[in-house]
């Protein structure tokens, strides 16, 4: 059994085979998997990793495997009122619930019971399938860091 037991930065070449996963999954450091191709892998990772799509990790023997975010029921809102949206951030993540924040848009993993609380503050919730892809917490290692500044 492939043993996946780092992730990797860069890689010269592609990735030898891909490994779709749910959030949920993608947040274990311990799991037993099916890559993309059918073979079963190990996953021996660092603990508190997150993977994230495009992630790209290595085994023991040196295959490359690609992180894919697997679809997933989520609940969508888009709003441009800012105000609004702020507020439904604020009580969800007043929750703990793990948050996909964009540009006038908010995303979370469907629960019919956080639907209601947030058209209860006047926001419509649609429901789609789609990668889910949360902020990562504030104090999370491993995310990359996205924009580059002099420190």
């Amino acid at each position: 059994m492939l043993e996946i037991t780092e992730r990797i930065e860069d890689c010269v070449g592609t990735s030898s085979t891909s490994l779709t996963l749910p959030f949920d999954q993608r947040q274990k450091s311990r799991l037993r998997v099916t890559l993309d191709n059918g073979n079963e892998a190990a996953l021996i990772l660092s603990r508190g990793l997150v993977l994230r799509h495009g992630d790209l990790l290595r085994s023991t023997c040196g295959t490359v495997v690609e992180v894919r975010a697997s679809l997933e029921s989520v609940s969508v809102v888009h709003e441009p009122n800012t105000h609004l949206l702020s507020r439904a951030c604020y009580h969800l993540g007043n929750r703990h619930v793990p948050l996909q924040i964009g540009n006038g848009t908010l995303c979370y993993l469907h629960d019919h019971v956080l639907d209601d609380m947030v058209r209860s503050l006047g926001l419509e919730v649609e429901h789609q399938e789609a990668p889910f892809e949360p902020e990562p917490g504030a104090y999370q290692n491993g995310w990359k860091h996205r924009h580059t500044h002099e420190h």
